[in-house]
C-alpha cells in the first residue's frame, strides 16, 4: 500500500546537530524510498542548522498548538500514517489525530526513552544508584508509557530499551518495534586513514543534550589532564552544536584542550581523529557519536551507558569503562597500541554491518507497518489499555486544549 505519512516533529530536522535529527532523516528517506508521500510539520521555528526538507520532496508545514487550524489541516490532508516525534508531540496532538483522522496508523518514534534518561540524571544529581523502582515511580515514565499505549506502534531504538519495556513495564510486544539507526554496510575495502596517519582525540555532542554537557565537564575536570600527562603531544578537540559559554571557556592551548562548537561535517573530523572519547554518565537510546565513529573507522572509549543497546554479544569498538582511572588507562592504551586499535576498528565494522544494516532492516519495518495497518481494528481492540487511556487521559488534554484555544481566541479579539 502507498501511504501518505504525516510526521509531527518536536523540532525541525537537524541531522548535523544531533543523533535525533539523523534518525528522523533516516525515517523520512526510508518512507520516500517507497515512493510514499511525506509531510513534516512542527510548532518550532527553523534555525541555521535545520535542513530544507522540501528539496527532498517533503511538504513542510508550520503547526500551531491548541488551535483548530490543525484539525482542519489534518482533515484535508487525510494521512494514512501519522508519526509522532517523541512522546510530547503525541500528548499535544494525539487526541486531535485520533478524533479527526481515526483510521490513520499512529506511530510513536521515541528516539530514546526520555523517562530512562531523565531518571538516571536525577539519580546522578542526588548521588544515588539508579534502579527500576525509581523509573516506575517517575512522573515522566507514566506520561511516556501512556503515549506508547495510545499509539499503534512505537519504534524503539535500542535492544536494551526493548527489554526494559517488555520486562519492567510489561508492555505487549505487539505495540513495540525495534528499529535502530539505519546505515549502509561498511565496505571492508574502505579508504580510511590508517592508525599512523591519524592524530589526537575527539569528543562530539550537541550541548543542548544534558549528557553531552556533563561528559565534556568530566573530560575537562578529571580525565583529559591525566591523559595529557601520559601523552603530552596529544590534543583533545571538542565539537558540538549550541555550546554554552562555560564550555567555550574550557579551551586551553597549553593543556591541548580545544572547543570548536558546531561542525558542518562531523564525519570528516572523525575520519582524521585516532580516538573518540565519550564518558557518558547518564543517557538513553543509541549514541550517534559512537555509531558515527564506527562508520569512520574510529575506535572509542566510552561507558556502559554509551555502549548500551548497540553491540550486544559483539566486542566493543574500543573499550567500555565506567571508572575514571580505568577509562584513562584504556584511552592511553588504545591511542598507543596499533594492534588493539586495528582490532577495535574491525569490531566497529562488525557492529555496524550486523546490527544496523539498512538493507535488511528497512523492509522489515515496512512489513510491520503493513501487517498492523491491514488488521488495525483488531490490533486496537487487543490494546484495551491504550483505548482506555485514549478515552480518559486525552479527554482531559482535549478539553484543556480547547480551553486554551478559546482563551487565545478571546485574547485576539
Amino acid at each position: 500500500m502507498k501511504h501518505h505519512v504525516f510526521i509531527i516533529g518536536s523540532v525541525w530536522v537537524e541531522p548535523n546537530s544531533s543523533a535525533a535529527g539523523s534518525r528522523m532523516l533516516q525515517l523520512i528517506t526510508s518512507f520516500l524510498s517507497k515512493d510514499w508521500r511525506v509531510t513534516f510539520g512542527t510548532v518550532s521555528q527553523k534555525n541555521l542548522n535545520s535542513i530544507d526538507l522540501s528539496k527532498l520532496g517533503v511538504q513542510e508545514v508550520r503547526l500551531e498548538l491548541n488551535s483548530t487550524s490543525f484539525d482542519e489541516f489534518i482533515t484535508d490532508l487525510k494521512p494514512t500514517l501519522v508519526v509522532f516525534d517523541r512522546f510530547i508531540t503525541e500528548e499535544q496532538f494525539g487526541w486531535r489525530v485520533a478524533e479527526y483522522c481515526p483510521k490513520a496508523l499512529r506511530v510513536l518514534d521515541t528516539e530514546d526513552l526520555h523517562c530512562l534518561r531523565k531518571t538516571r540524571h536525577e539519580a546522578l544529581k542526588k548521588g544515588i544508584e539508579f534502579c527500576n523502582e525509581m523509573l516506575l515511580n517517575s512522573e515522566i515514565s507514566k506520561r511516556e508509557i501512556a503515549a506508547i499505549y495510545r499509539c499503534d506502534i512505537s519504534l524503539i531504538i535500542s535492544t536494551f530499551e526493548m527489554k526494559l519495556l517488555r520486562e519492567v513495564f510489561k508492555i505487549d510486544k505487539s505495540l513495540l518495534y525495534h528499529l535502530p539507526f539505519l546505515f549502509d554496510k561498511i565496505d571492508e575495502n574502505n579508504s580510511w586513514k590508517p592508525f599512523d596517519e591519524r592524530h589526537h582525540f575527539v569528543s562530539i555532542g550537541n550541548f543542548l543534550h544534558a549528557p553531552n554537557l556533563d561528559a565534556t565537564i568530566q573530560l575537562k575536570k578529571y580525565i583529559w589532564k591525566e591523559i595529557r600527562k601520559r601523552l603530552p603531544a596529544a590534543q583533545l578537540h571538542v565539537y558540538g552544536a549550541y555550546p554554552t559559554q562555560q564550555v567555550l571557556e574550557f579551551t586551553n592551548a597549553n593543556e591541548g584542550f580545544f572547543v570548536h562548537g558546531f561542525v558542518e561535517d562531523a564525519f570528516e573530523v572523525l575520519k582524521n581523529s585516532r580516538i573518540l572519547l565519550a564518558p557518558l554518565r547518564f543517557g538513553a537510546g543509541i549514541k550517534g557519536k559512537l555509531s558515527n565513529a564506527m562508520l569512520c573507522g574510529t575506535p572509542s572509549v566510552t561507558t556502559s551507558i554509551g555502549s548500551e543497546g548497540m553491540n550486544d554479544e559483539i566486542p566493543w569498538s574500543g573499550f567500555v569503562e565506567d571508572e575514571i582511572a580505568k577509562f584513562i588507562e584504556k584511552a592511553v592504551l588504545l591511542y598507543t597500541d596499533k594492534i588493539q586499535w586495528n582490532q577495535a576498528q574491525q569490531s566497529g565494522i562488525e557492529i555496524i554491518n550486523t546490527k544496523f544494516d539498512k538493507e535488511q532492516l528497512t523492509p522489515l519495518l515496512f512489513k510491520c507497518i503493513d501487517e498492523v495497518f491491514s488488521n488495525l481494528e483488531q490490533h486496537r481492540n487487543n490494546n484495551f489499555t491504550g483505548k482506555m487511556l485514549m478515552h480518559h487521559s486525552l479527554q482531559s488534554s482535549k478539553y484543556m486544549s480547547k480551553w486554551i484555544q478559546e482563551k487565545n481566541r478571546k485574547h485576539k479579539l
